[in-house]
């Protein structure tokens, strides 16, 4: 498998690190601004709520089916080089989502995601070979600042959709300027030759092992919770708390922030096993105590008890994502592995969170009820505490070859 050499100048490395973090920032923005304008994508297009709801699952249905072929494209060309690829690959889905139509509207929403499976696998491989010894404090940052860029998309999508030509189109189409900067730093890089050997040693994928495993289903759960709310929240908060569209697109930026300060504290919440296994636990019960929350939004205090709730789940979701994302490489006993590892993750955990969105969309509709789809949520997030305690053990995956 393809892994980025250590890249020897002070400036190499700070131009390396400032494309990392632009490429964090086009990770999530494209995704989470849909929620606050699906009622205009809506009414626009014709979608019903399961297939609104598709719009935020196709991603994770192409993050479920690239993130398995990722470490053998990588394998090929390098790990960086395909890093490049798959930020002009978002670039194309965004201007591809924001021709009328909603063929268009679904092409570019599964091209982007594939372009961001591609990164969030190759990502903490970067982070792990290029700034091993600040591995804790890099992942945090850029996941920082994916969830910072994700939460200002949310707040600002319907201001930008009422201000800007083509409306939510372009409101959307915006955030993959960050990519398209992204990609215009990092090819000096490869035309120097620090894009990484091709060719390295590839390493299966661990699908035999428990412990693989159960950071997959630490994956796919907390994904799962994250984009059932990145979905449904505005729409939630607006029908359940009587918030109007503005407020509620806001909230979904809160539910990011949130995660934001998590990301920050984590590392020194992790100074150890034990520690992790206890982070990564009471992580899924601090979203649990928030979907309760949400639960009891209802009346003279929704607005209150909706934004409590939103803060806790925010914030134990984004303790778990980075607990996520770091489980990929330290689970792992080296590089090859950990693109291994992250592929398998990434692949089976993403299948299983694509189910969420469409699934809480069909619940409503069936019943309703907004109910139903917390309930899910709900089980998820307990599903995550289970996976969580073999997900932080303090061993990593062996694999052969």
């Amino acid at each position: 498998m393809s892994t980025p050499t250590a890249v020897p100048s002070r400036r190499a490395v700070a131009v390396l690190l400032v494309a990392l973090l632009l490429t964090a920032a086009s990770m999530r923005s494209p995704l989470t601004g849909v929620g606050p304008v699906l009622a205009a994508v809506s009414a626009d297009t014709g979608l019903g709520a399961a297939a609104a709801g598709l719009l935020t699952s196709l991603p994770l249905i192409a993050f479920a089916v690239a993130s398995g072929v990722v470490p053998r494209v990588a394998g090929r060309l390098g790990v960086q080089p395909t890093v490049v690829a798959a930020l002009v690959a978002l670039v194309a889905g965004a201007a591809l989502r924001w021709v009328p139509g909603t063929a268009p509207l679904f092409a570019g929403t599964a091209l982007i995601g594939v372009a961001i499976a591609v990164t969030n696998v190759l990502l903490p491989v970067v982070v792990r070979t290029a700034f091993a010894a600040r591995l804790a404090l890099v992942t945090s940052g850029y996941l920082v600042v994916m969830q910072l860029a994700g939460g200002v998309a949310s707040g600002t999508a319907v201001p930008l959709s009422a201000h800007l030509p083509g409306g939510w189109r372009t409101a959307l189409a915006v955030w993959a300027l960050p990519a398209l900067a992204a990609a215009v730093l990092w090819v000096p890089l490869l035309r120097a030759g620090r894009g990484g050997p091709a060719g390295a040693r590839r390493a299966p994928v661990p699908w035999r092992s428990p412990l693989a495993w159960a950071v997959t289903a630490h994956m796919g759960a907390q994904s799962l919770v994250f984009y059932c709310l990145l979905t449904w929240l505005p729409t939630l908060l607006r029908e359940r708390a009587g918030l109007d569209p503005v407020a509620a697109g806001w909230q979904l930026t809160l539910l990011q922030a949130a995660g934001v300060t998590a990301s920050f504290v984590v590392p020194a919440l992790t100074r150890g096993p034990a520690s992790t296994r206890r982070t990564m636990v009471g992580a899924a019960l601090v979203e649990l105590t928030g979907i309760a929350l949400l639960l009891t939004a209802t009346g003279p205090a929704a607005t209150v008890l909706a934004t409590a709730g939103v803060a806790l789940v925010g914030a134990g979701g984004g303790a778990a994502l980075v607990l996520a994302l770091a489980a990929t490489a330290s689970r792992a006993a080296d590089a090859a592995g950990a693109v291994a590892l992250s592929g398998m993750a990434q692949s089976a955990g993403y299948l299983l969170a694509a189910a969420g969105p469409v699934l809480a969309g069909a619940l409503h509709s069936a019943t309703g009820s907004w109910v139903p789809p917390l309930v899910l949520v709900a089980v998820a997030a307990t599903a995550q505490a289970v996976a969580a305690r073999r997900a932080g053990a303090d061993e990593v995956v062996r694999t052969a070859g």
